[in-house]
């Protein structure tokens, strides 16, 4: 219930007006956050590199509403890659379609998707084009798609929490895509996902023995410690190494499971959002963990 209703309090206007605008919310959101501008995300990528983790970088924003902005989106991740390569970061660029104009209509995304593709293509980098609600899930892989039929260096995100994902995953597999697989962040109707979280585990767990034996480098999102001994269990099973894979952790969640598991051997990159429309991206952190809320309002009162 109280998923749900943060989910719904993500819509809210009002919502979002004081907390962008109230100067204690904004300071408390730079735990998950660092800021709004480029520079301080290749600082906290700098920081994630030198502790021996690659970096995933998301310049925030959904559901533009003009081409001008999805133009100024495309624009943005292009100087992002540009940046990464000046810096010699270890870091890849993850985007959302419906920021780059997917509600503007397909052709159009697809374009602004191809111009950031083609800069990450000359610069040997890599574009995530994540998943969001089951509203995008066919648009999002038809494009996705599209791009790879044009270069290799395109991955997508599979959720969990769908029925259809064994199926999306094996069709992806097909065609050699790489896959990051989350649980899923969003409020979807119980025709079409799992309502329960020990089904979403069991399918998350489900779909992470297809990958790893796959031969495609893929990435396991979860700061669950249940989700991460069960892909270590199974990997050493099948002789799967360290090398093949890789763990993905939000920053500012469990950086002592993230060092941890760098301690040991694994790889790990991080995803540093960053941009001034943090205000959904942050309202989808609180109503993922309750400790993350608790967090938010102790520090809120005080």
């Amino acid at each position: 219930m109280l998923r749900t209703l943060l989910l719904e309090l993500a819509k809210s206007s009002r919502l979002r007006r004081w907390i962008t605008s109230n100067g204690t919310t904004r300071r408390w959101a730079r735990r998950f956050v660092p800021g709004e501008e480029l520079t301080a995300a290749i600082e906290a990528a700098q920081a994630c590199n030198h502790a021996g983790m690659s970096v995933s970088l998301d310049h925030l924003g959904e559901n533009v509403g003009s081409r001008e902005d999805a133009e100024r989106a495309c624009a943005a991740y292009i100087e992002v890659l540009d940046h990464i390569a000046a810096a010699s970061l270890d870091a890849n660029v993850s985007l959302k379609l419906t920021h780059l104009g997917l509600d503007l209509g397909d052709e159009f995304c697809s374009e602004q998707l191809r111009r950031v593709t083609r800069r990450a293509a000359e610069l040997e980098n890599f574009v995530r084009v994540d998943m969001e609600s089951s509203a995008y899930t066919d648009r999002t892989l038809r494009l996705v798609r599209k791009a790879r039929a044009e270069t290799g260096l395109v991955g997508t995100v599979i959720q969990a929490c769908l029925f259809r994902s064994e199926q999306d995953i094996r069709d992806l597999l097909e065609i050699g895509c790489r896959i990051r697989l989350v649980k899923g962040a969003y409020r979807e109707p119980s025709q079409i996902a799992y309502p329960h979280k020990k089904d979403v585990d069991a399918n998350f767990i489900n779909l992470m023995k297809i990958l790893l034996p796959s031969g495609i480098y893929h990435a396991l999102a979860t700061h669950d410690p249940a989700m991460i001994d069960a892909a270590i269990r199974f990997a050493a099973e099948r002789e799967i190494t360290k090398d093949k894979f890789e763990f993905q952790m939000l920053y500012g969640i469990r950086t002592d499971l993230q060092a941890s598991l760098v301690k040991q051997g694994y790889r790990v990159r991080v995803y540093i959002p960053f941009g001034q429309d943090w205000f959904p991206y942050f309202m989808r952190r609180l109503a993922e963990r309750p400790a993350n809320l608790l967090f938010f309002a102790k520090n809120l009162f005080r």
